[in-house]
C-alpha cells in the first residue's frame, strides 16, 4: 500500500508539475510580451544598434513569434544572454524563448525542447594572412581562440585529435573578448560557426587582413528552444518557424500576402486561414501566418535581408535554401 501510494502521489506531483508549466501562451499574453533571450550582440542574427534597436535572424524569429500572438511584432523584450547563462535563463522561466544561434545536440535536447533549425552552419577557422596557411590542415602547433560553454571547444579538440596535430587553447567567456584576443594577437587563430567568423569579421579594424579557410569541421544546427513540460507553447514555436519556411515555398511574402488572402490555391488558402481553422488548433488565430508575413516576412526574405547577398554578411543560402532549390529547410505541410 505504501508503495502504491508513494507512486499514485510521484504521479499526482508530475502531473500538477506539467499543468502548472504549460501556460506560457497565457502567461505571454496576460504580460502583454513577449521575452526573448538573444545574444550580447552578433550581427546578422541578433545585435543591437547605438540606440538599443535589435536586428537579426535570431531577432526577427523572435518578432514572429509576437506578430502570430499580438499582431504586433514590436511586443518583445530581448534578453541578451552569455553562453554560460542562456540555458538557466530559460529553464528559469527569465525568458520564454531562447533564439540565439544556439547548436541543437542531443545533450542539450534532453532538458530542452529545439523547435526547429532556422540555420544550418558548421564551425570554421579565421587566420591573419599574413601567416601563409590555406587549410586548417596546416595548423599544427597553432594556439586558437575559442568561446567557453560551447560546442566549439569540443568540436576543436576533435578536429586536432583526430588529424594527430598539436595545439593551444585561449579561451574565453564572451565572443567580443575572444575576438579581441585574437585581434590583438593572443592567438594565432579564430574559431566558431562560420555564420560567426562572417559578422565577426566585420567588427575587425582591417578585415581583409584576415581570411576564413574552407574547412567545416562540425554540424551545427541553429534553432530557438523552449523548456520541457508545454506541448502547446512548444508546437506554436516550431510551427512558425514551419510557416514561414511554407510561405517561402509558396511564394507567399509580404509583398504578396493580400493577393494570397484572395488566392484560389488550396495550400495557400490553409496557409493564410481562408481555409480551416488551424491558427485556432495552436491556441492562435486564423490569420496567424498573414500577421507573421505582412510583419516580418517569410523565411527567406528574413534570411536574405540578415545574413544574404542584400546584407553586410554576403552568405549565400547553401543549405538553408529550401529543399525544392538544393537545400535542406524542409517544412511538413499545414493541413
Amino acid at each position: 500500500m505504501q508503495r502504491a501510494f508513494t507512486a499514485l502521489t510521484i504521479s499526482a506531483a508530475i502531473g500538477l508539475t506539467g499543468a502548472a508549466s504549460a501556460q506560457t501562451l497565457k502567461k505571454v499574453q496576460d504580460r502583454g510580451m513577449l521575452v526573448c533571450g538573444v545574444s550580447q550582440g552578433l550581427p546578422g542574427f541578433s545585435n543591437p544598434d547605438d540606440r538599443g534597436n535589435w536586428s537579426g535572424l535570431d531577432v526577427d524569429f523572435c518578432r514572429a513569434v509576437a506578430a502570430a500572438i499580438f499582431d504586433d511584432a514590436k511586443k518583445v523584450k530581448f534578453a541578451p544572454t552569455s553562453t554560460k547563462d542562456r540555458f538557466e535563463a530559460l529553464r528559469s522561466g527569465e525568458i520564454d524563448v531562447l533564439s540565439r544561434n544556439t547548436t541543437w545536440t542531443l545533450s542539450r535536447d534532453v532538458p530542452l525542447n529545439f523547435a526547429a533549425v532556422n540555420y544550418y552552419d558548421g564551425q570554421g577557422f579565421m587566420v591573419r594572412k599574413t601567416l601563409k596557411v590555406n587549410s586548417a590542415l596546416e595548423l599544427n602547433g597553432a594556439s586558437v581562440c575559442t568561446q567557453t560553454g560551447t560546442t566549439t571547444e569540443l568540436n576543436l579538440a576533435d578536429y586536432f585529435r583526430a588529424h594527430k596535430m598539436k595545439y593551444e587553447v585561449v579561451a574565453f567567456v564572451s565572443a567580443d573578448e575572444t575576438l579581441k584576443a585574437y585581434e590583438t594577437g593572443r592567438c594565432d587563430v579564430f574559431t566558431t560557426d562560420m555564420s560567426q567568423l562572417f559578422a565577426q569579421k566585420l567588427k575587425l579594424s582591417s578585415p581583409n587582413e584576415h581570411m576564413i579557410l574552407p574547412e567545416i569541421i562540425s554540424k551545427e544546427p541553429l534553432g530557438p528552444a523552449v523548456r520541457h513540460g508545454d506541448d502547446q507553447w512548444f508546437t506554436i514555436v516550431k510551427w512558425i518557424h514551419f510557416a514561414m519556411v511554407n510561405a517561402e515555398e509558396l511564394g507567399v511574402s509580404s509583398k504578396t500576402i493580400d493577393d494570397a488572402l484572395k488566392s484560389e490555391q488550396p495550400e495557400v488558402k490553409r496557409l493564410v486561414g481562408t481555409e480551416g481553422n488551424f491558427g485556432e488548433q495552436l491556441g492562435l488565430t486564423k490569420d496567424w501566418v498573414v500577421r507573421i508575413v505582412r510583419q516580418v516576412g517569410n523565411y527567406g526574405e528574413v534570411f536574405e535581408r540578415n545574413v544574404g547577398s542584400g546584407s553586410k554578411l554576403g552568405i549565400t543560402r547553401e543549405l538553408n535554401n529550401l529543399w525544392s532549390k538544393g537545400g535542406i529547410q524542409y517544412a511538413p505541410p499545414i493541413r
